[in-house]
């Protein structure tokens, strides 16, 4: 049973939860407001709060006896991440992403995130309500990206790209493929699993050399260089939040990397491998088959591998599933 200190609010005054209520604020992270809510240094209205308060703009709130400035203006920046930038707000990670922009303005986080190694657009916000709409993978918002690989793109690699590729225990939506320079591509996807474009290169024995991102839904990186921001314009706001006005939302922020999101498609034991891969594996010794179980029919539940959760392991250097992702159903 949700609880509420809320005394003050008018019976149709939007109720949200208290440490997204501290967050939007400013002062620090969802995270870090439960945190201080745990250790009894939240008032609303006077009393110390609970976990799973929930409050409205009538409401007194205070934390450490200060109250709560109100919160601030709705903040959007369109970013060149250059290489070498990590995409997290931890401010013990040297070269973090917002040390990088340095706004003073107000405390921003970015909206989903680019691999360490890779480059180019990210949006940055202090709004969690359309980092959740944009984030979610059902919600189907198109990011572009410049790739290069290590060897010559062939019309096999850019249809299987296209096609779907089997990674993290689930097989990758269909995504827009074009070969775009002898060792380049163009892609769009509309889901962001961990690694995704890198472990579906890997997986097809290609491996990618440089990536950048240069459009995420209406928001193109055009002439902005690695270092610079800007503010997203009005005109691309609006058309944002006519692309998003039907999309799903959670109330609890979503992460980019998300590989429960995708795991709709067909297992990966049900996918053909390439031709190589079933050579290797064939040249592969086999260990000696266990004793059947006396139990019949259960002995290959018991005698089959152990399975752990899915989508954490690391793909190898030559591309293959990773282990703890074999054999295992979405």
């Amino acid at each position: 049973m949700t609880e509420s200190v809320s005394s003050h609010a008018e019976p149709l005054m939007p109720l949200t939860r208290l440490n997204k209520f501290i967050s939007e604020t400013g002062i620090c992270s969802r995270r870090e407001a439960d945190r201080l809510i745990e250790q009894g240094c939240v008032k609303v209205n006077g009393t110390i709060a609970g976990m799973g308060v929930k409050v409205s703009a009538a409401d007194e709130v205070s934390v450490n006896n200060k109250p709560l400035r109100a919160k601030p203006a709705p903040v959007y920046l369109v970013y060149n991440k250059p290489i070498g930038i990590t995409c997290t707000t931890d401010p013990e990670i040297a070269e973090n992403i917002v040390d990088a922009v340095n706004y003073k303005k107000s405390r921003i986080f970015p909206i989903g995130r680019l691999d360490k190694p890779s480059s180019g657009l990210i949006l940055l916000t202090n709004d969690g309500d359309i980092v959740n709409k944009i984030l979610r993978a059902g919600n189907a918002h198109e990011k572009e990206y410049i790739v290069s690989m290590d060897k010559p793109i062939t019309a096999d690699f850019v249809a299987r790209m296209a096609a779907g590729v089997p990674i993290l225990d689930t097989i990758t939506k269909p995504c827009k493929v074009k070969k775009i320079g002898h060792n380049t591509i163009n892609i769009i996807l509309t889901q962001g699993l961990n690694r995704q474009i890198r472990r579906m290169a890997s997986y097809l024995d290609f491996n990618v050399t440089s990536l950048k991102r240069v459009r995420i839904m209406n928001i193109d990186l055009g002439e902005l260089r690695p270092g610079q921001w800007r503010y997203v314009t009005e005109s691309e706001l609006a058309l944002i939040n006519a692309m998003i006005s039907d999309s799903s939302n959670t109330e609890e922020a979503s992460q980019l990397e998300q590989p429960k999101a995708a795991r709709s498609g067909p297992r990966i034991k049900d996918v053909a491998q390439p031709a190589n891969r079933r050579a290797r594996h064939a040249a592969q010794p086999h260990s000696p088959s266990r004793k059947p179980s006396r139990a019949g029919g259960k002995a290959g539940a018991k005698n089959g591998p152990s399975t752990q959760a899915a989508g954490k392991g690391r793909s190898s250097s030559k591309g293959s599933l990773p282990k703890n992702a074999r054999n295992k159903r979405p």
